[in-house]
């Protein structure tokens, strides 16, 4: 039996099997999609998820590390 039958003609999705959302930035830390544009994927035209998918590799700087315990917790105070 072919794998061909399980192939669609359509924009593969930017996911990668990495679904954390980041909790400043509120994008997918593997796809730098946000939550409503992960909703909407099915539902958008192959031109609007292309143009998408041009966008996601320019959100990666929104991710910046975060600082955990204390360190953290100071900085957000100041």
């Amino acid at each position: 039996m072919s794998d061909d039958i399980w192939k669609r003609d359509e924009v593969a999705s930017p996911c990668v099997k990495v679904c954390v959302v980041h909790p400043e930035a509120r994008i997918c830390i593997g796809c730098y999609r946000t939550t409503q544009e992960i909703a909407a994927w099915g539902r958008m035209t192959d031109d609007e998820r292309l143009a998408l998918k041009k966008d996601l590799p320019g959100r990666s700087t929104m991710l910046s590390k975060r600082a955990g315990g204390r360190r953290g917790r100071i900085k957000r105070a100041n």
